[in-house]
């Protein structure tokens, strides 16, 4: 790349890095799903979506079974149960139109991969904003190769993915004052989820400290606030008791007391505690530095030195920082990019040579920075170094074929060894009745979902919506993706023991019939009597897999 570039030029370079991230991560994300590596929360989102265009609105089994209702107080998972107690994901409903005309999970693949991909064409057109083409497209390019965005494009379709590209347009939206717009976006990304106003909180401050909009400012931090405060103590316990019992336990236990707590509560308990919130922002030490350095490293670290960085992406870590569990300080699962938006306006703004104070006199006297060959080395290095990294995490396991999963012991799947199975594995799958209940393993999920009733091995029942307790009719596990895992992996052994004497039993008492065995797949009815080949397929396999766990 010249050091300096045309308009021409500019959207040139654009077109190829838009069309070669949004063609490699949706040939990747597709080659997950259709190599059934596609997992849970694929399921649950495809079913919600195909719920939706059945009227039965953000209704989920698959939720329903993580809900505390079935994890703490042992109930049955429900037909009817409503995801909204979980997650309040309305926006989702701008997109049903698209899933009614293409019903399939690989949709959901799909809109992700457009989503992000038209979220970096708006972050050029705001770069464009302020910086001649050339530090514009470096910016663009950062965030098609930022593992907090490669990584979460390559996962299964999830909610935040819709982030980066309201943000970025709500910006923008600023930028050319028009107001209706910003409004609708705001709205919009108040809709993606429970918490994604702290991003729209970020944006209020913002306004507020560098002094360009601060009666805007206020408003969208008294909304963003107002509404999260609304949504998580008042609507979202219509629903169910998740967030108050689960959600907010389980990232911000260590703030509260009790056997549940609302978002108030967990304010309170930050407030009247500082000591345990100084330290939970600082610990542990090594990932805290760790996380920070990969949001920064595509950017060159430029974000440290920009005041608008942190104005508008330090509440989203904050909350990170403050959370705990082990997915919230990885940089290659969701929550990561609801970080991005922030760090990269910022980044822009610095470099057009803006920072506080009176916003628009530095509009007038303001001087642009040069991008020296040596830094623009630099930041083309780190670039190279964030996809380094993000390739070498492989991040939901989407590169398995390429990434050894373990090193020690070896675990490597290739491609051709997973294409082998798929018609085995799609055969039985075509055996199951699209209005049958089924319950399965975790990557047979996505392509049972679109259906009402389905839910996870181990569990066999379901409440209807009939309130009758039924079993599923058919069950079926990939055991053989299980036992592969299982020498390096704890939860697969266990899984792998667990439904294989779950299995044995059920088919010994005669409660369910083996009419299928392929490549490590069992297919079985209830009520119906075992296929004698299929039978002596599935008890070879059965010791073998016994022999395996033992030792």
């Amino acid at each position: 790349m010249s050091f300096r570039l045309t308009n021409k030029q500019g959207f040139q370079w654009l077109a190829i890095a838009a069309i070669a991230f949004f063609v490699l991560t949706l040939g990747l994300t597709l080659h997950r799903h259709f190599t059934f590596y596609s997992s849970y929360d694929q399921g649950i989102f495809n079913q919600v979506f195909w719920n939706g265009i059945h009227g039965n609105f953000f209704q989920s089994t698959l939720s329903s079974q993580l809900s505390t209702n079935v994890v703490h107080n042992g109930e049955i998972p429900q037909v009817n149960y409503h995801r909204l107690g979980q997650h309040f994901t309305p926006a989702l409903l701008i997109w049903l139109p698209v899933y009614f005309l293409f019903p399939n999970p690989a949709t959901l693949t799909v809109l992700q991969a457009i989503f992000i991909t038209t979220a970096g064409l708006v972050l050029y057109v705001l770069a464009r904003t302020y910086l001649e083409p050339a530090i514009a497209i470096l910016i663009t390019i950062s965030f098609y190769c930022a593992n907090a965005v490669l990584g979460p494009s390559l996962a299964n379709f999830h909610d935040i993915s819709q982030i980066p590209l309201f943000v970025f347009g709500l910006l923008l939206a600023m930028e050319k004052r028009c107001w209706w717009l910003f409004w609708v976006l705001a709205i919009c990304i108040l809709a993606v989820r429970e918490d994604s106003g702290i991003t729209l909180f970020g944006v209020g401050v913002y306004l507020i400290v560098s002094r360009r909009y601060p009666k805007i400012g206020l408003g969208v931090c008294g909304l963003s606030f107002t509404y999260m405060l609304a949504l998580t103590n008042i609507i979202m316990p219509l629903f169910s008791d998740d967030i108050s019992r689960r959600f907010m336990l389980e990232r911000f236990g260590q703030f509260a007391s009790g056997e549940s707590a609302s978002t108030l509560d967990i304010i309170w308990g930050m407030i009247s505690n500082p000591g345990r919130l100084f330290i939970e922002l600082i610990t542990p030490v090594g990932k805290t530095i760790n996380y920070l350095l990969g949001q920064w490293l595509p950017l060159a670290f430029v974000p440290i030195f920009a005041p608008a960085s942190w104005a508008i992406a330090g509440f989203p870590i904050l909350k990170l920082l403050l959370g705990k569990g082990q997915s919230v300080l990885s940089i290659s699962i969701r929550y990561a990019m609801s970080v991005t938006p922030g760090l990269f306006y910022g980044a822009i703004l610095w470099w057009a040579g803006q920072g506080f104070g009176n916003f628009k006199s530095q509009l007038v006297n303001c001087q642009s920075r040069k991008l020296s060959p040596k830094f623009r080395q630099l930041w083309v290095f780190c670039i190279c170094l964030s996809v380094i990294f993000t390739i070498t995490s492989n991040p939901s396991w989407t590169l398995y074929f390429l990434v050894p999963n373990s090193i020690q012991p070896w675990v490597h799947v290739s491609a051709p060894q997973q294409w082998q199975r798929v018609p085995s594995i799609r055969n039985l799958l075509s055996r199951i009745p699209n209005d049958a209940s089924v319950s399965a393993t975790t990557y047979l999920i996505p392509h049972l979902s679109s259906r009402r009733e389905i839910i996870r091995l181990p569990r066999l029942e379901f409440t209807n919506d009939q309130k009758q307790t039924n079993r599923a009719e058919y069950l079926i596990a990939d055991l053989g993706h299980l036992a592969r895992y299982q020498i390096a992996f704890e939860p697969e052994r266990l899984e792998l023991e667990s439904i294989t004497n779950l299995l044995d039993d059920l088919i010994k008492q005669n409660k369910y019939g083996v009419i299928g065995f392929e490549e490590g797949v069992i297919l079985c009815q209830k009520s119906a009597r075992s296929q004698s080949q299929s039978l002596t397929r599935w008890r070879q396999y059965r010791d073998k897999v016994k022999k395996q766990i033992l030792l």
